[in-house]
């Protein structure tokens, strides 16, 4: 594929998304509630749509593929695991929509009595977080377009990072949701296009396996080759990030109703678990067509120049790269969120001045971006930049958001070791060469010594004085003052 021809197609695709988004939003950016959550009214389809390109984005085109490439069907255990947590996701947390929070710290502080601190270090751990999942979609991005065009990893990269920076800060959250709905679809539709147009390639499904050991072509998801405790492993850290990931959350506090939360999440997460299996099957036919890629992540877009006719080709690759940074306006719109709500009163002791949410939520979401960016230029592997970040700074939110859900008796401190330990855990299973090939990433036994460490000084501390009731009425009040002029102090 001509590389003038796909970048000139590239910016003319980000051009009319950008002019798109901003359309499409323009109802919805007066306030900071509208720009942050697009006025907690986002309809069913396009909370489908959102979630959809967020879940195919950059770990699927980018992480699954490649998973895919080396590991035959092990691939398909990032889209299982996804898949359950999704539907986890609505089983467990859609409920929550009815208690009108803006941020997952908010959320966990009122499991806790509405502990500041709490609500503050968990502030932090989310802000951190979604820097996070972020950079991962700018590395995915940069290697995806690098790869395509020809140009330098570091160049390809700051593209990204402004091509989705620019609807981001136009159009907010609403932008983001209507371009992530067009780009689910053509990107859904083209995986599907280029798994059909690979195994005709190939000679069909006998020969997904050629090249490749008997360990990942012929059993169960790979495990033969993986081993069952990181195939385990690999399924528990992706379900783990989507049932602790801001961006998820954000889906559930902007949708319409906890029903419209919950069809949205269980329509997705079928979807996505009957899905889940593609990325295996591309990853394992473009490793029979080329055995040799420098590098596994590069498996999806050689696949698409190589398998589909020349204009479906560069669709795909130019949906497959504007979905990377569909997924990285999410979190950055959920990392904005926490700044504004969460860190700027950490700082300064008070609420934004409401007329001038919008104007710091934009100046906000450079920084959070440049931030992203700045980690993004430091690594070159999806998997092990997503899976490491996961492990160490999303188990111990997980595991307060599941002992705070289903367990009265949680309090502050409580949640604060369950933080404490998580981390650490998983910082020692990284150090250990032994330990991180037994486990296959730290998720596992960070979440278990995060349970027992949170149930221990829970049951070792006192009972928290406030009530649920009254944390989300303080919550309630707070956030009143940020979205009423008339009402600050």
């Amino acid at each position: 594929m001509h590389t003038t021809f796909f970048l000139i197609g590239f910016f003319a695709f980000l051009l009319a998304m950008i002019v798109f988004g901003s359309v499409m939003s323009r109802r919805h950016r007066g306030d900071g509630d509208s720009f942050l959550l697009g006025g907690r009214g986002v309809p069913v389809f396009l909370t489908i749509g959102t979630t959809v390109a967020t879940m195919v984005g950059t770990g699927s085109s980018m992480g699954a593929v490649g998973f895919g490439y080396n590991n035959g069907w092990g691939g398909a255990l990032y889209g299982i695991g996804g898949a359950i947590g999704i539907l986890l996701l609505a089983w467990w947390f859609a409920p929550m929509r009815r208690l009108r929070f803006m941020t997952m710290s908010e959320e966990l502080s009122y499991y806790v009595g509405g502990s500041r601190l709490v609500r503050n270090v968990v502030a932090v751990l989310i802000y951190v977080a979604s820097i996070g999942w972020l950079g991962a979609h700018i590395l995915g991005g940069g290697m995806y377009l690098s790869w395509i065009a020809g140009i330098d990893l570091g160049l390809a990269k700051v593209i990204v990072a402004i091509g989705f920076g620019l609807y981001c800060v136009i159009g907010g959250y609403m932008a983001v949701v209507w371009t992530d709905t067009v780009q689910a679809v053509l990107l859904f539709l083209g995986f599907i296009a280029m798994a059909v147009f690979a195994l005709v390639d190939i000679g069909g499904f006998s020969h997904l396996g050629d090249n490749m050991s008997p360990g990942a072509a012929e059993s169960w998801f790979g495990v033969a080759q993986l081993g069952l405790v990181p195939a385990l492993s690999l399924a528990v850290v992706v379900g783990v990030g989507v049932l602790a990931t801001p961006s998820y959350r954000q889906r559930i506090y902007s949708a319409q109703s906890v029903s419209s939360v919950r069809y949205s999440f269980l329509f997705t997460g079928v979807l996505y678990l009957a899905f889940s299996i593609i990325p295996a099957i591309v990853g394992m036919a473009a490793h029979t067509l080329a055995p040799d890629l420098e590098n596994s992540n590069y498996a999806f877009p050689y696949l698409a120049t190589q398998v589909l006719p020349m204009g479906l080709g560069m669709l795909v690759l130019i949906a497959g790269l504007s979905a990377t940074m569909s997924s990285a306006s999410s979190d950055a719109l959920a990392g904005v969120a926490i700044m504004m709500r969460d860190l700027w009163v950490m700082v300064t002791g008070h609420v934004p001045a409401p007329e001038k949410v919008v104007l710091f939520s934009r100046f906000a979401l450079i920084v959070t971006i440049g931030l992203a960016l700045a980690f993004a230029l430091m690594t070159d592997n999806v998997i092990t930049y997503i899976t490491t970040m996961i492990a160490t700074v999303m188990s111990g939110l997980f595991v307060c958001g599941m002992l705070g859900r289903f367990w009265d008796r949680y309090n502050w401190q409580g949640a604060i070791a369950t933080l404490v330990a998580a981390s650490i855990t998983s910082l020692i299973v990284s150090s250990s060469a032994a330990m991180k090939a037994f486990w296959g990433n730290p998720s596992i036994p960070a979440v278990v010594v995060a349970v027992l460490v949170g149930v221990t000084v829970t049951l070792m501390t006192p009972r928290s004085r406030v009530t649920r009731q009254q944390a989300l009425a303080l919550l309630d009040e707070e956030r009143a003052r940020m979205e009423m002029p008339t009402a600050r102090p």
